[in-house]
């Protein structure tokens, strides 16, 4: 993992307390006080917590693959999630500050990190049952 700031972990703690409690517009506005106060570079931060977060323990060194059946045909932002994770996982920064700068450009970053919330509240979920 990159070198996180502790805000980083505690702002993604937020997002997350919200986003398990169902509160979307919470979560919006996190990230919206987020970027506020620290810009671009904090939002990267906290994704990059939120994707350690759903991924858990990366496992040893080398490629890895993710399967995220029927993603060429997913909303933009699940697209975004599922190469953002993935980047993630193989400690591929250049292509995750890509993404990044690819929704910033689309205009879709907002979307694109609150499914990243949602998608990392679901896998919780789904490891707690």
């Amino acid at each position: 993992m990159t070198d996180v700031p502790q805000h980083a972990f505690d702002d993604a703690a937020q997002i997350l307390t919200c986003a398990l409690s169902g509160d979307s517009d919470a979560v919006a506005d996190t990230f919206d006080a987020l970027v506020d106060r620290e810009g671009v570079i904090g939002a990267w931060d906290v994704a990059w917590c939120l994707a350690a977060t759903m991924v858990g323990q990366v496992p040893g060194r080398g490629a890895w693959t993710l399967e995220f059946p029927g993603i060429d045909e997913a909303r933009y932002d699940k697209r975004w999630v599922a190469r953002f994770v993935s980047a993630y996982v193989n400690g591929d920064f250049p292509t995750g500050e890509a993404l990044f700068g690819a929704a910033i450009a689309d205009g879709q970053l907002p979307s694109c990190l609150l499914a990243l919330a949602g998608s990392t509240v679901a896998t919780l979920r789904h490891r707690a049952a």
